[in-house]
Parts: C-alpha cells; sequence; structure tokens
C-alpha cells in the first residue's frame, strides 16, 4: 500500500478563519481523505501543543497522526489521542542556540526596541517570539539581529510573517536547524517518505521556506496576495496555487488543499471523486 504524507499549516489554511468564504463541503470531504489509511496528517504550524488541540476541538479537525508545532520547533507524533514529543528533534536543533533557551536569548535581544514580545504561552524552548510593527523594515531588522546573534554564537533562524486580521508583524526567532521545512524533511527521514508521496499546503510568510522548497505544495487560493506572487514569479513545477475549479469549490481553505491533492496524487483524486458521487 503506498502511504502519503499530506502536510497543512492551520490558520487560514485549513481553519476557515480569514475572511474569504470557506466551502461548504469541503471540511467534511477533507475530514475522509484524512480517514484513510492511506494517509498520514500532519498539522504544521506556529500555534503551541494547546492551541492546536482548542484548534482541532473548535472547528473538528481529524486528529493528525503527528504535529509539527512553535513553526518547527517542536515535533509530537499522536497516538490513540496521546501526544508523544520527539526528544531526538529537540536533542537535533538545540545546538544551534550553544545550550540556551528561548529566555536567555531574549535576554541577548533585549537592545532593540522594535521587537515586543509575544504573550508567555507563544514562547517555547526553542522559539522566542515577537511583535514588530508593520512600519518597520523588517530586513534590516533582522540584519541587525542576525548580526548580534552571531557575536554571541547563537546560529538562528528568523521568520517574518504577517497577521493580516491584527494587522502586526510576527518575528519567530529558532535554532537555525528548525523551521517548518526543516522538521518536515526531519519527518520525510524518519517515516520513510520520498518528496513524490510528500505534499504541503500553506498561505502565509512562514510558510516560504517550504513554498520554494523541492517539496510538492499548494498555496490555497485565499493566500496572502504577495505570497502568491512572491511564488508564482518562481515558475517551480512542484508548486501548485489553487484556482477555486476543482469539484466546484472555491478554493479556499480545505478546498485549496484538496485541490492540490487531486493535482499532485492521482490516487487521492479518484477517493475525492468517490466521496462526491
Amino acid at each position: 500500500m503506498r502511504r502519503f504524507l499530506l502536510c497543512t499549516d492551520l490558520d487560514r489554511t485549513l481553519i476557515p478563519n480569514g475572511p474569504n468564504p470557506p466551502w461548504p463541503s469541503a471540511k467534511a470531504l477533507f475530514r475522509k481523505l484524512a480517514a484513510r489509511e492511506e494517509i498520514c496528517l500532519a498539522y504544521v504550524t506556529g500555534r503551541h501543543r494547546a492551541l492546536i488541540e482548542d484548534a482541532i476541538a473548535e472547528f473538528e479537525l481529524p486528529c493528525p497522526d503527528f504535529a509539527i508545532a512553535d513553526v518547527g520547533a517542536s515535533i509530537y507524533q499522536i497516538r490513540a489521542e496521546e501526544w508523544l514529543p520527539w526528544s531526538t528533534w529537540e536533542r537535533h536543533i538545540a545546538p544551534d542556540w550553544g545550550g540556551m533557551h528561548s529566555e536567555g536569548l531574549a535576554s541577548l535581544l533585549r537592545g532593540f526596541p522594535e521587537l515586543h514580545l509575544q504573550e508567555r504561552e507563544k514562547q517555547a524552548s526553542f522559539k522566542l517570539s515577537y511583535y514588530v510593527h508593520l512600519d518597520v523594515d523588517s530586513g534590516a531588522l533582522t540584519a541587525r539581529m542576525r548580526e548580534c546573534l552571531e557575536r554571541e554564537g547563537i546560529r538562528a533562524n528568523l521568520i517574518w510573517s504577517i497577521d493580516e486580521l491584527a494587522h502586526i508583524g510576527l518575528l519567530d526567532v529558532l535554532p537555525q536547524s528548525a523551521g517548518k521545512l526543516h522538521a518536515i524533511r526531519f519527518m520525510m527521514e524518519r517515516q520513510h517518505f520520498s518528496l513524490h508521496d510528500t505534499l504541503f499546503a500553506g498561505d502565509s510568510g512562514n510558510d516560504l521556506d517550504v513554498l520554494l522548497s523541492d517539496i510538492p505544495a499548494v498555496l490555497v487560493a485565499n493566500a496572502d496576495p504577495e505570497i502568491k506572487s512572491r511564488v508564482a514569479a518562481t515558475g517551480r513545477e512542484a508548486l501548485y496555487i489553487a484556482t477555486g475549479e476543482y469539484l466546484g469549490m472555491n478554493g479556499n481553505y480545505s478546498a485549496g488543499i484538496l485541490e492540490g491533492v487531486a493535482h499532485f496524487w492521482p490516487e487521492a483524486a479518484a477517493w475525492l471523486q468517490e466521496s462526491e458521487s
């Protein structure tokens, strides 16, 4: 039996919590797809574990097999609703911060007035998250931060994105080896999935590292227009931008994920068409 690794972002990708309308039947069709034994489902998100569990309950999402949380700073395997952290992943990324955790890193970055710490529950051992006003030059800011951290021997991955609904910039500081892309590759290697059997779905700036990689990916139709333009300009064959022409759906949120699944995996397209008939 061929197995497929379906990785999806949550907010405004699988979860219909953006300004665009969802397609009414797409959620149920996604649940049917996720229930198939051929599908290994992984949520890849900036949310921490508790917020992922909240989303599963609030939006009636299928329970995943894996969760890549904290923008790729944590990985969990879920068995019978028990969340098992992958300690091997934490050991893999920890050396980049030289034995330091997020609290120590925050002390190093106190000299940057543009940075405003996010709420305590949005921090993790290897994820330091800030709010940044949108009028700040994010490129110049991250360059200065990298210089500061490198002086201290810290290898960091700085991930910039925008919360369109709150009109605020989001800046996550992770170990250089962490992030959504690195975490997905780590999972692929440990679970024996090839590029041909893997698909990622996303919508925003913190998905860019995966969207611009060699991993097959779908950008949902409701995605940030700037992100759409940026990824479309690459002409990457392994990237599909949902148009809303599949099974009469609009391509937003889970409808866009299903459209991408059908595009890349003919077997899954047949399952979806059976479900709709």
